[in-house]
């Protein structure tokens, strides 16, 4: 389970995040690429930007369940 107080401070503030667990697998910047981007110098993901739509909120849920790490938290 993401810890908040954790998260990376690239994320933007919001419901959705990434902590420090995150392995930098891309996955959820594949599935949700709207909303999820890589941090390539620092090796990670973080959330550039909250979801909109209907689809880029249930694409952040499905990033969210297919973290390996579970680094991707939902405040809401």
């Amino acid at each position: 389970m993401a810890d908040k107080s954790r998260k990376w401070s690239q994320n933007v503030t919001g419901k959705f995040y990434v902590d420090q667990e995150c392995i930098d697998c891309n996955l959820c910047s594949e599935i949700a690429p709207d909303n999820f981007a890589v941090e390539s110098e620092e090796g990670h993901d973080y959330v550039y930007k909250q979801p909109q739509s209907d689809q880029e909120l249930n694409l952040s849920f499905e990033a969210l369940e297919c973290c390996p790490v579970e680094a991707i938290g939902n405040d809401g």
